[in-house]
């Protein structure tokens, strides 16, 4: 009966590994693929405006769909892939530090929740009004308003994101050289949004605009680069040790 239980556990530790290690390299690529996407969505309001930009209440849009939105799908795809990246890792991590990793994907699973429902009513709800003439209340909603909720729910979502990444640095706290560079970028993926929002609020207050959105933003997807090929590479080694 004792081998059975631990044949169990093996498998379903080989199981998770094996969800980590492609957990991680989808989601670093379609991370890649999303920051290319939304490199080809120019601002045409808000703090990064080159000229000619839109003004309140946001309603000459039209033009802008599907450009503009094509971004979101993958980055819906790729918040899903950060949770079940984050299942994986809790389910890695040691017993004495499963405290910080099941911390860390609550935080996950908020961020999630806040980003794909931002996401999703954006793609889905805007730009079918705009082009019905249905525009009340849409000033708020657009993500063409750098104060509106749209650029508000993903400041939220992602300081989630970033909390998450605090969360699970101390999972990797172990002496070799790939768990110290994952736990690093894990730590940097919190400090730099949060430097960025005391800086930014300081220097801006409340006229920010979208200047945090775009950082935290950037920062959280290239962590999500970054340590998700790092990640891929210790589940990988995981399984080779299990094979082995």
């Amino acid at each position: 009966m004792a081998s059975n239980g631990v044949l169990s556990a093996s498998a379903d530790l080989a199981t998770s590994n094996r969800v980590g290690f492609y957990a991680g390299i989808a989601t670093s690529i379609i991370t890649i693929i999303t920051f290319g996407l939304a490199m080809f969505a120019i601002p045409i309001s808000g703090a990064n405006c080159p000229s000619d930009c839109i003004q309140y209440p946001y309603l000459d849009t039209e033009a802008q769909f599907p450009r503009d939105y094509l971004w979101m799908i993958p980055a819906m795809l790729l918040t899903l892939g950060y949770v079940i990246l984050m299942v994986s890792i809790h389910a890695y991590a040691p017993p004495q530090r499963k405290i910080f990793s099941q911390i860390s994907l609550a935080f996950a699973i908020i961020a999630a929740m806040i980003l794909i429902g931002d996401y999703y009513v954006q793609f889905s709800v805007v730009p079918v009004s705009v082009k019905n003439d249905e525009t009340e209340g849409i000033a708020l909603l657009t993500q063409y308003n750098s104060h509106g909720l749209f650029v508000a729910l993903e400041e939220a979502g992602y300081l989630m994101m970033s909390l998450s990444f605090l969360f699970m640095a101390p999972v990797f706290a172990v002496q070799h050289r790939l768990a110290s560079a994952i736990r690093w970028v894990f730590i940097l993926g919190f400090v730099l949004p949060l430097v960025s929002l005391i800086l930014i609020s300081a220097a801006y207050g409340l006229e920010r605009l979208d200047r945090f959105e775009v950082v935290v933003l950037s920062v959280d997807w290239l962590v999500l680069v970054v340590n998700g090929i790092l990640l891929s590479l210790v589940f990988r080694n995981q399984l080779k040790e299990e094979t082995g």
